[in-house]
Parts: structure tokens; C-alpha cells; sequence
């Protein structure tokens, strides 16, 4: 179980990485499509000034169940741990524990 403090700060990242996600692409798109150095250097400066947080590289992918943030899954959202204990009790659909 990862610490209740460290899952509240992902989903804290997750609110202000929505709140200026159109910001953040609107400069990005200035940054490319730039008809000059100055506009480009605005819209640079811009986009530093924003949070670090408003960042989507900074979320951090967790399991769903527990928050555990390494051995992330992807394909169902859990941690590597998690996903082999449910798919034994056939929790999870369309997923089966192999043995042979």
C-alpha cells in the first residue's frame, strides 16, 4: 500500500495537468508554427511560467487497487502484484493465470 499522501499529490498533478492542458497545447503550437524568433520566444517563456505540475509527464502511473506505483500494468491498471493475485481468483474478465 503506498502512502495516502503520495496518492493525493498524483491525483492533486492529475487535476492541474487537466486545468491547463488547452494552455499548455496552444503554446506548444506556437512554439512549432512560429512565424518569428520573438513569438517563439514568448510563447517559450509562457510555457515555463506555467506550474511544474501542468505537466502530464509528472503523473505518475499507480495501481488502482493499493496505489503501488511500480510494476504498473497498463493494459489493466494494476500493479504487477495485484494483477496476478485476481487474475488466480478469476476477478479479472478475459484474463487467466497460465500453468502447465
Amino acid at each position: 500500500m503506498a502512502k495516502k499522501s503520495k496518492i493525493a499529490a498524483n491525483e492533486r498533478r492529475k487535476q492541474v495537468v487537466a486545468r491547463y492542458a488547452e494552455r499548455r497545447a496552444d503554446l506548444k503550437d506556437t512554439i512549432r508554427t512560429a512565424a518569428t524568433p520573438e513569438e517563439r520566444d514568448a510563447a517559450v517563456r509562457a510555457l515555463s511560467r506555467l506550474p511544474r505540475d501542468a505537466s502530464p509527464v509528472r503523473v505518475r502511473n499507480r495501481d488502482q487497487v493499493d496505489g503501488r506505483p511500480r510494476g504498473y500494468v497498463g493494459k489493466v491498471g494494476l500493479s504487477r502484484i495485484n494483477l496476478r493475485t485476481m487474475a488466480h481468483r478469476g476477478e479479472l474478465p478475459g484474463i487467466t493465470k497460465s500453468s502447465w
